[in-house]
């Protein structure tokens, strides 16, 4: 006999599902043996797994940094640790004169440099400069992307450069780079090696440049100010080197002036991006230079002299401690809220399995079961391939979950049972009860998306974890219903045990109260046993108003006709 269409598509749906599965293992399975990068467990946050604590001290003469100062530093603190792939970090000021930033497990010598730093301002000369494009167009009319750079193109000079700005530092394996360097995706800045040449971007991302090797960093600059030149009326930037910086810059406006551009450019350079590259108008040897030109407004003059002052930071700040910290809290937190959160699935399968749904409710258990798996397959997917940690918060989103996952299953058996008291065949009740319950749960769950999306965009960061991984697993929750939930019941249906009505298969249709609708009537059990009048009273429960006024109304016609014999 052939199969039917309704279990063919539920085969495949399984099938499909199993093979996702089978996906998603070996993706993480690659990054495990393979790319030494991931590993079969989430990565876990600061809260859950201890971590690194700095602690910074604001730097000023006699007075109190301001609020507007330390709320500036805090953020591009925070820009800093972001940069270096470290997630679920926390930066916070600490009194009036601290900074606090901790990272969950142990911070590498990068990451504590690149927090550390004072200051990462380099002076560079400009070897090439040109619009931020990675693409050209072809003979065929085509924008095309440059191509990834071949390995084998040489990246040795041919010619000894004898200075920053010789052109014979452009190699064609550099040129290649320059060509294909995209300024969405930048490079680490911390990679970038002093003694070589280096590719940035501008702020806006609008011009890209070829820069020498380092020739000063912002050590050399001891004081920057914005200020309006007295000639022209136009805001500037006055700079002032230290003793040192004065006489190598010196040197570099005697070696640039006078050159045609880009030869006669340097580029200040912040934490890997450019933040001017003014041309080198005149012989300096004062330590005193000035950038000015169009388009300098009296706001980017003094941003631009904060950065060139204090580096990335409005104020210098110094480390005062750097100690690991532990998450016996945050462990024993977890403990308890992993106990809540069995707790809480033993007593949904206990409600399902023993009280309301018999052995319909395994069902809902191994959905829960399918969900759980994926969730943490995934989870360990997004720790390798976008640094995501696993919080107490986002422990909670996902207890939180298991009770919204069964609001889905407890509406489509609800609606399951519907049709059966209407007198449904139970194949017959699984499609329609699935047609009329999805279009319910699919608008219940966009809310709880849409919700998720708007706390994880305007809360801060100690309540986006319990946003991710409530959004996460709604998704799941809905993709589990479609490609698990329903093909299963599809299958169960035509069962003897479920499609029979077994009184313990939770879908037997006399306990239901099943009655057969027509022209406002119900039809009522023949046998007044215990359990017919359950049913009968289940029955009468599930009267509409029209129904129950009728039947009424004839209770009332009978009576009324006894009185009168």
């Amino acid at each position: 006999m052939a199969t039917s269409s309704p279990v063919r598509r539920a085969v495949r749906t399984l099938t499909g599902l199993l093979v996702l599965t089978a996906v998603l293992f070996g993706v993480n399975a690659l990054g495990v043996h393979v790319f030494k990068e991931s590993a079969w467990v989430p990565e876990l946050a600061l809260d859950l797994q201890g971590g690194t604590q700095i602690v910074l001290e604001a730097q000023t003469a006699d007075e109190t940094p301001s609020d507007e100062q330390m709320r500036q530093a805090v953020t591009i603190i925070r820009q800093r640790v972001d940069a270096s792939g470290v997630s679920e970090a926390e930066v916070t000021t600490q009194g009036a004169n601290n900074i606090v930033v901790q990272i969950p497990g142990v911070a590498d010598d990068a990451t504590r440099e690149r927090i550390e730093a004072s200051a990462q301002m380099q002076l560079r000369k400009v070897l090439y400069a040109d619009a931020a494009a990675n693409t050209f167009v072809g003979e065929d009319g085509e924008t095309t992307p440059y191509p990834t750079p071949d390995p084998s193109l040489p990246a040795t000079p041919t010619v000894e450069p004898t200075a920053g700005n010789d052109p014979n530092w452009i190699t064609p394996a550099l040129q290649a780079q320059f060509f294909a360097y995209d300024c969405a995706q930048p490079s680490d800045p911390s990679e970038a090696a002093d003694d070589q040449p280096l590719i940035a971007c501008d702020e806006t991302g609008s011009a890209k440049y070829l820069l020498g090797p380092l020739e000063m960093d912002g050590s050399s600059i001891s004081d920057a100010q914005a200020v309006v030149d007295q000639q022209n009326g136009q805001w500037a930037v006055q700079l002032r080197f230290n003793g040192e910086g004065t006489k190598t810059f010196g040197e570099i406006s005697q070696q640039l002036y006078g050159q045609a551009q880009p030869a006669n450019m340097f580029a200040f350079v912040l934490d890997g991006q450019v933040i001017s590259a003014p041309t080198m108008d005149a012989v300096i040897t004062n330590g005193r230079p000035s950038i000015s030109g169009q388009g300098i407004t009296q706001e980017t003059a003094q941003v631009l002299a904060d950065q060139l002052k204090f580096g990335a930071l409005p104020i210098s700040f110094e480390v005062v401690s750097s100690d690991t910290i532990s998450a016996t809290l945050g462990s024993q937190q977890l403990q308890i809220g992993l106990i809540a959160g069995l707790i809480g699935l033993g007593l949904v399968a206990l409600y399902v399995v023993a009280i309301s749904y018999r052995a319909l409710g395994f069902v809902i258990i191994a959905s829960l079961a399918v969900m759980a798996v994926l969730t943490y397959i995934l989870l360990c997917i997004l720790s390798w391939r976008v640094g995501y940690r696993l919080s107490l918060a986002g422990v909670a989103g996902l207890i939180v979950t298991i009770g919204f996952t069964a609001d889905s299953f407890i509406v489509y058996f609800e609606r399951i049972r519907d049709e059966l008291r209407d007198g449904k065949t139970i194949t017959g009740a699984v499609e329609d009860g699935w047609a009329r319950a999805k279009r319910t749960i699919y608008i219940s769950k966009s809310i709880n998306i849409l919700a998720a999306v708007v706390l994880y965009i305007l809360a801060d960061a100690t309540v986006k974890g319990f946003a991710f991984t409530l959004g996460l697993t709604t998704v799941l929750d809905i993709l589990i219903f479609i490609i698990f939930t329903h093909p299963v019941m599809q299958l169960l249906a035509r069962t003897r045990f479920f499609g029979g009505g077994h009184p313990l298969s939770g879908l037997d249709p006399d306990s239901l109260g099943a009655v057969f609708r027509g022209r406002a009537q119900f039809r009522a059990p023949a046998v007044t046993s215990p359990r017919s009048s359950r049913a009968r009273g289940e029955a009468e429960r599930r009267q509409t108003i029209a129904e129950r006024k009728e039947a009424e109304r004839r209770a009332g016609e009978r009576l009324g006709t006894e009185e009168n014999v």
